[in-house]
């Protein structure tokens, strides 16, 4: 089968793709392949249980019991003697992968956290552009309404409309009005 899938390779090194909307198979890697996003995923859990108290409360139990097993238990039994060496080396072991692990977290937060923050600035620039242009449109409404008859105004005008009426009625009571162009009928 590795023969068969070496003609293939060869086989298609020597004859140009024809079709150009296919991709090429993937090569075979040495090492092995990884998706840097998952990978991330689970070292960002794993940090968010290490910083738990459960952990430390199952890290605890475990050292404790370690050390009791290997105190109390028939010398036939134990697997770590007093100065513990196999449980530092654990320890050690433990705190050496947790280290890069907590690290790689904190840096996906920090690339999170500038994303947001740059999201937040571009809004904010959005917000003072819109605020801005807001106020430019009712300062012109202002300016604009300092020309524009209001209800009051126009209710101040047809009330002295009203009177003048009223005074020319006053003045010719007949309804005869000496300006008239209109004849009567």
């Amino acid at each position: 089968m590795a023969a068969e899938r070496t003609q293939d390779r060869d086989r298609e090194r020597s004859v140009p793709r024809i079709r150009l909307d296919l991709p090429r198979e993937r090569r075979s890697r040495l090492l092995p392949e990884y998706d840097p996003e998952a990978f991330g995923r689970l070292s960002e859990r794993i940090a968010r249980f290490l910083g738990t108290g459960r952990f430390l409360v199952w890290m605890t139990l475990t050292v404790v019991v370690w050390i009791g097993w290997n105190i109390f238990a028939p010398s036939s039994l134990r697997f770590d003697e007093y100065p513990f060496i196999f449980l530092t080396l654990a320890l050690s072991l433990q705190a050496s992968y947790a280290a890069p692990l907590i690290l790689l977290a904190q840096n996906r937060q920090d690339d999170r956290d500038r994303v947001n923050l740059e999201q937040d600035r571009k809004q904010n620039e959005r917000s003072i552009a819109d605020t801005e242009y807001l106020t430019r449109e009712i300062a012109a409404l202002r300016m604009g309404l300092g020309e524009v008859a209001t209800r009051d105004w126009i209710r101040s005008e047809l009330q002295d409309l009203i009177k003048e009426l009223e005074e020319r009625r006053d003045l010719f009571p007949s309804g005869e009005d000496r300006g008239s162009d209109v004849p009567d009928r």
